[in-house]
């Protein structure tokens, strides 16, 4: 008898290949959905480490995650039902999770404020702080004070100066640069040591540039980069004041720090503009950034936003949009950066106030979904929005190529997921005339 290879299980039986014998069962939706989950649980799992450095754990998130991974082992599950009702769990675990990290936050580094912040490197040694976590760029400031080296963020780590129990050293200088992709040029440009926290490091094009002066902790590695295991970060500072006075550059103040608590604090104000008409729409414009064209399409969208209308953002995507003057409304400011990508969980509570506010559900009211995805925390936001029955997202550049047509069938139907248009200026307009 003949032997047969399953390239579902990548397993070799004797005989009738196992995936036509029901052994294996994977067949494309239901591999589909398991790749839901498992790029959903990889998500939340980076939020969830985030927040155990701050102190804050939860038993029901690591029990679900045990049984989740499980459901996704060879010849467990190969019931498409059950484990689409397992994805959507996935997205009420990952909104728990994301709370425990922004309790955290607030716990330990305090509630953010609105914070004017200086991008540009300004005199003297420096030392740059991508990535996202909070705990990491703690400890460095605790251990380079007093030492004369500034400490700049990336990326991610903008909110960063928004913190009371961050900001309050004076040696937490200002920003430097945008979203990941492209760490190589801003990396090589900013001439000092870099500590790439957690995900989103790229490796550098060739050893010969800042290699040498790249630092990771814990699980974040690059081949030939310098890991820190023990938060010890004296090497960094020492090599940050061997380098010396870094080359600067412009400087310009940007205003962040729109946390939820802060948006909320004014949403008397929020509910009087919508019931006048000063305000007739919310658009909510964030998620991951990426290099793959397409993205410009974010761009397009938040400057076409009208006047009358409020811009909420959060994630790396902020650096598509962020530069262009949205002006003000209602004594408010209409761009209003909330943070990181796990503060998706303050939009979300925003979006909850209002629909109290007016006695409605979240589907009734006029909020626009433009959410940019790359990688797992996004998917992880995404499945959180779809447990909560968010209609009538807008997901882009492209949809997950690995949702089978089935299951996108299924999502699109279920909750109206749509992929961006192609003319930015019409979709807005389309938005306003539903407002």
């Amino acid at each position: 008898m003949s032997q047969m290879h399953c390239d579902q299980c990548e397993q070799t039986f004797r005989g009738t290949a196992c995936v036509d014998r029901g052994i294996c069962g994977k067949d494309p939706d239901v591999e589909s959905v398991q790749k839901l989950l498992l790029y959903g649980l990889k998500g939340m799992a980076a939020y969830k480490n985030h927040a155990r450095r701050l102190g804050k754990t939860d038993s029901e998130v690591e029990e679900f995650i045990e049984e989740a991974l499980f459901a996704t082992m060879t010849n467990v599950n190969f019931d498409l039902e059950a484990l689409v009702e397992m994805v959507l769990e996935c997205g009420r675990m990952n909104l728990k999770t994301m709370k425990l990290l922004n309790d955290a936050h607030v716990e330990v580094l305090g509630t953010p404020e609105v914070t004017q912040v200086t991008e540009g490197i300004q005199e003297g040694p420096g030392i740059l702080v991508t990535g996202h976590d909070m705990a990491d760029l703690k400890l460095l400031l605790e251990q380079s004070e007093g030492s004369g080296v500034n400490i700049y963020t990336h990326g991610e780590m903008l909110p960063a100066h928004s913190y009371p129990e961050l900001k309050k050293y004076k040696h937490l200088k200002g920003h430097f640069g945008t979203a990941w992709q492209k760490q190589r040029l801003e990396f090589e440009q900013f001439g000092g040591p870099v500590l790439a926290t957690t995900n989103c490091v790229l490796i550098p094009w060739d050893s010969n540039s800042y290699l040498d002066r790249l630092y990771t902790t814990r699980a974040t590695a690059i081949p030939g980069a310098t890991r820190i295991t023990d938060d010890k970060f004296a090497g960094l500072i020492e090599q940050a004041l061997e380098i010396g006075p870094l080359k600067t550059t412009e400087t310009k103040e940007s205003t962040i720090g729109f946390h939820y608590t802060q948006i909320l604090a004014h949403a008397d104000t929020l509910v009087k503009a919508f019931k006048s008409g000063e305000i007739k729409h919310v658009f909510l414009i964030g998620g991951c950034d990426g290099a793959e064209p397409g993205r410009n399409y974010y761009a397009d969208f938040a400057e076409n936003t009208p006047q009358d209308s409020l811009v909420l953002t959060l994630g790396c995507g902020k650096f598509r949009i962020r530069d262009h003057d949205y002006g003000t409304v209602a004594g408010l400011p209409r761009f209003l950066d909330m943070g990181q990508c796990n503060d998706s969980y303050g939009a979300i509570q925003v979006a909850l106030a209002l629909s109290e506010a007016f006695e409605c559900g979240v589907n009734d009211l006029p909020i626009t979904y433009m959410v940019s995805w790359f990688e797992q925390k996004a998917v992880a936001v995404l499945l959180t929005l779809l447990h909560l029955n968010i209609q009538g997202i807008n997901l882009g550049p492209q949809l997950p190529a690995f949702v089978s047509p089935n299951v996108l069938a299924l999502l699109q139907k279920k909750y109206d997921l749509k992929p961006l248009g192609t003319d930015a200026a019409a979709d807005v307009e389309a938005c306003m005339a539903t407002a």
